[in-house]
């Protein structure tokens, strides 16, 4: 992958020290993806967590370096037994809970962490259409690994569309059109702030 070809929204918030910036988001995302994994929006047919919108949404404004590094931190702050998922420590914890049916899906929060960051590295974070497109891409990095995941693990001759995608296809349309409309107008409030 190139270098920065335009600058995200997270390497815009100091310029003295990028080490202390980076480690300062870092533990902002963690905090973030920790805390929407506990938040449920209750809907039909299974409540939603803001999760997936903080992993694209985060991704998005940092690039894909600070974004994957952010999501393999957070990860492994639960493989280390750490209730930082939803449904932990309740539905177990550590690599029980990862290897149970959402661990496609954490895999997948990687994979969607670097596409959207890289699109985002390449201006596509500047523009509603352009966004709503990587968030789809990133939704997509989610849900092959995390559908493949489910499938292996509960037998393809279960309903697994009708269990680990279509339940949340709303709500993600839903968090796709907050990022179209949160990011292009971070993006115009700093140039307006620039004035």
């Amino acid at each position: 992958m190139q270098s920065n070809r335009y600058p995200t929204l997270g390497s815009l918030l100091w310029i003295d020290s990028v080490l202390i910036r980076n480690v300062v988001l870092t533990a902002l995302g963690i905090g973030l993806l920790t805390a929407s994994s506990k938040i449920q929006i209750p809907f039909y047919p299974v409540p939603v967590t803001m999760t997936t919108f903080v992993v694209l949404a985060f991704s998005m404004a940092c690039g894909w370096k600070l974004g994957g590094l952010t999501v393999i931190s957070y990860l492994a702050l639960g493989v280390m037994g750490l209730p930082v998922f939803a449904g932990t420590p309740e539905k177990g914890i550590g690599i029980a809970y990862m290897l149970g049916p959402t661990g496609g899906y954490l895999l997948g929060y990687v994979l969607a962490a670097v596409c959207v960051g890289y699109l985002a590295e390449c201006g596509w974070d500047r523009k509603w259409f352009t966004t709503f497109f990587a968030m789809l891409i990133g939704n997509i990095a989610i849900y092959i690994p995390g559908l493949i995941w489910l499938g292996n693990l509960v037998g393809w001759d279960k309903p697994v569309l009708a269990w680990g995608l279509t339940p949340f296809l709303i709500g993600d349309l839903v968090k796709i059109i907050l990022a179209m409309i949160a990011l292009p107008a971070a993006w115009k409030a700093l140039k307006w702030k620039k004035r």
